[in-house]
């Protein structure tokens, strides 16, 4: 598949749920980024479950390694669930040889961002993960978890995996230009469901943060600001952008090899950090 056909694709299932209620267009768009993932690892359990009275996906690949990483899923806030991306939360447990915990946290509008916080926590708090990895909206709340990390735990922010996340409070000023799948419009609206972040976008996240990004998303200029931010205040910031690739890509990384080469980079450096 080329980066062409995927977005011809995806732009189709999107337009699927425009206009349609929620309740028709979640079960559409899981259908949509499921369709794109490859079998499950020979090897790996899935197991659904709650743990810190939230829903929960655990992916435990073959012989894996101590500690869990948290993940966190993108939808806009609105949308997304352990089932859309199924295939996301899979691969990464695979390439990080470590049990993988996927949270299918509260939705907007029914919940506000403060509740989509609170499940995040409560699962880290019951998981203690090792490393916090999240992709669009849900690397913004892995962001907003660090920052208040000290009130979930008392040591400190573990290695963070950010891929392609909102930062700061959108404005028409902060956004790169339109790219397919994500426009400068699409972002400023993400701003009626986020909170402010707890921290400064000039202050490091954690000590050790590893970024993915993608050639054509408005949100790459300003997360490439940050990640100078973040270097210039002394943190280890691994940043790699996949060459053509638009957001939401990640999902088709087993079909699209530019993305599939950062993603396994960027799943590396992630391991590298936990090793």
């Amino acid at each position: 598949m080329d980066i062409e056909a995927f977005i011809r694709r995806f732009a189709a299932g999107l337009s699927d749920l425009e206009g349609v209620p929620l309740a028709v267009a979640r079960p559409r768009y899981e259908a949509l980024c499921a369709s794109f993932a490859p079998p499950d690892p020979a090897g790996m359990r899935v197991e659904d479950s709650a743990c810190g009275g939230v829903v929960v996906r655990r992916f435990l690949p073959d012989s894996a390694k101590p500690g869990t990483v948290l993940f966190v899923h993108g939808g806009g806030f609105t949308l997304g669930s352990v089932t859309s991306h199924h295939g996301v939360a899979a691969s990464l447990a695979q390439s990080l040889g470590r049990k993988v915990v996927s949270v299918d946290y509260r939705l907007a509008p029914e919940a506000d961002y403060a509740a989509m916080l609170a499940d995040c926590r409560a699962v880290a708090k019951a998981i203690a993960p090792i490393a916090l990895v999240g992709d669009s909206a849900g690397g913004r709340l892995v962001l907003d978890l660090a920052g208040t990390w000290t009130q979930t735990r008392a040591d400190t922010v573990p290695p963070l995996g950010l891929i392609y996340p909102p930062l700061g409070a959108p404005d028409a000023a902060e956004p790169g230009p339109d790219a397919p799948l994500l426009s400068r419009a699409e972002v400023l609206q993400l701003g009626q469901w986020v909170a402010p972040l707890p921290l400064s976008p000039a202050m490091p996240p954690a000590s050790l943060v590893e970024v993915l990004a993608v050639e054509h998303d408005p949100l790459t200029r300003p997360l490439e600001a940050a990640v100078a931010a973040w270097r210039r205040q002394g943190a280890r910031v691994g940043y790699r952008c996949a060459p053509g690739m638009v957001h939401a890509a990640l999902h088709a990384q087993a079909h699209l090899p530019a993305m599939g080469k950062a993603w396994q980079a960027f799943c590396r450096a992630l391991a590298g950090h936990l090793a």
